[in-house]
C-alpha cells in the first residue's frame, strides 16, 4: 500500500535536515491532492503554509512589470524569512513560472532552502531522472534534473 503523501512529506523533511539544500518537492499533477496533504502537514507539525501565488502577487501589485521580474527573489525571500519556524510549505507556486517574471522557480526554491526546510508543491511529473513543469510546446516549459533535492509523489516515494 502507497504511503500517505503527507506521511511522506513529514519523513522527507526530517531526512532534509542534514543536507545544504533543504528542499523537498512533492510532485504530482493538479488535483492529486498536494494541497490537502500540505493542509494535512501544516496541522501536524505547525509549519506555516504560504499560497505563493496570492502572496507574491499582492506583493507586486504597485510594480511595473520590470521591477516585478527584478524584485522576485527578493519578495520571496521575505515570504519565507517572515516565518518563524525551521519549515515551510509552499502551495500554488505557478506565478514563479510567469515568463514575463524571467525567473528560475527551482533555483529560486534551491536559494530559499539553504536557511530552513522549503516543502513546495510542484504541478508536473518526473520523467525519468527529471521532473517536468508543462509540456515543451508550452512557453512555461521546464525540465530539471532530480538531484539536489528530495521528492514525495504519490505513486510512491523517489
Amino acid at each position: 500500500m502507497a504511503e500517505p503523501l503527507a506521511d511522506g512529506v513529514i519523513r522527507r523533511i526530517a531526512e532534509a535536515a542534514p543536507l545544504y539544500h533543504r528542499l523537498v518537492m512533492l510532485i504530482a499533477p493538479a488535483g492529486a491532492g498536494k494541497t490537502a496533504a500540505l493542509q494535512d502537514v501544516q496541522e501536524r507539525t505547525a509549519a506555516p503554509l504560504v499560497n505563493v501565488n496570492l502572496e507574491l502577487s499582492r506583493r507586486m501589485l504597485d510594480l511595473t512589470e520590470r521591477q516585478r521580474a527584478l524584485h522576485v527573489p527578493r519578495l520571496l525571500a521575505e515570504l519565507v524569512g517572515a516565518s518563524a519556524p525551521d519549515v515551510i510549505l509552499l502551495d500554488n507556486i505557478e506565478v514563479l513560472f510567469d515568463v514575463a517574471l524571467k525567473q528560475d522557480p527551482l533555483r529560486l526554491l534551491q536559494g530559499l532552502s539553504r536557511n530552513k526546510t522549503v516543502v513546495a508543491a510542484w504541478s508536473g511529473s518526473i520523467d525519468g531522472k527529471h521532473m517536468v513543469y508543462a509540456t515543451p510546446d508550452h512557453p512555461e516549459y521546464r525540465r530539471y534534473p532530480l538531484r539536489d533535492l528530495l521528492v514525495v509523489r504519490p505513486e510512491a516515494v523517489a
